[in-house]
């Protein structure tokens, strides 16, 4: 058995209340790493088409004050 599937059956017995527990925590793990990815991505640059195209809209009109 691999061991992505003993963590499978792992998780598969857990109590509700601490499959809950493992729950928040993986997807805080995961928000963490979006972070992460979104933070490199905006450094390396590969985010600037949406500033252009904001600036784009605005000077178009299109968006809208809040």
């Amino acid at each position: 058995m691999s061991k992505v599937e003993q963590i499978k059956v792992a998780i598969e017995s857990l109590p509700d209340k601490d499959f809950v527990k493992l729950r928040k925590w993986f997807s805080e793990k995961d928000w963490e790493k979006w972070d992460r990815q979104i933070e490199e991505d905006s450094k390396d640059g590969k985010l600037d088409f949406l500033t252009r195209e904001a600036f784009k809209e605005k000077q178009e009109g299109k968006l809208k004050d809040l």
